[in-house]
């Protein structure tokens, strides 16, 4: 049951409240510790945000839900899987930086700059539509809007139309 009381905005703010990774989803979290895991086996310094779709496509059928063909997941998954073997092969070992804004607060170090901005989007999200943790349809979106992510690319790549997925997700 919700509570009546709208959730502080601020609240995620780490000098006024909790850390940005305590109000995820036990989902979510669970998400994140499956791409810090898919970064190191890839010998990558932090999550990435193919890293972190990869993990949200694997763990969260409501993410898979967002993708109308089951198609496009397979694709999806297809060219995650190749990115230690070709596809995605020139972002090893190197920091993503989308050129999003910087994040406000601070990021988890093991994130890149792009994970850390797409996190702190999806929590807001979650706040503006009255929920305390974000899900992982709130963190696709995030990934989504930011149309220089490498998660964007890879969306991209296999055929999804970005503009529609974030129409849908809104």
């Amino acid at each position: 049951m919700q509570s009546p009381t709208p959730p502080d905005a601020s609240a995620h703010d780490p000098a006024r409240g909790p850390s940005a990774e305590a109000q995820l989803s036990d989902a979510v979290t669970l998400v994140v510790a499956g791409a810090k895991r898919r970064a190191v086996r890839d010998g990558d310094p932090q999550i990435d945000t193919a890293h972190l779709l990869h993990s949200l496509l694997e763990a969260d059928p409501e993410v898979r839900a967002a993708f109308p063909e089951g198609a496009q997941v397979a694709r999806l998954l297809g060219y995650l899987v190749q990115r230690s073997i070709g596809y995605g092969l020139q972002w090893q070992g190197t920091v993503e930086d989308s050129g999003a804004v910087p994040l406000l607060g601070a990021a988890a170090p093991d994130w890149s700059p792009a994970v850390a901005v797409a996190m702190d989007a999806g929590i807001e999200r979650a706040l503006a539509r009255g929920r305390t943790h974000a899900r992982g349809t709130d963190i696709l979106a995030a990934l989504a809007a930011d149309p220089e992510c490498r998660a964007v690319e890879v969306l991209r790549r296999a055929g999804v139309d970005v503009p529609e997925l974030v129409r849908r997700l809104g």
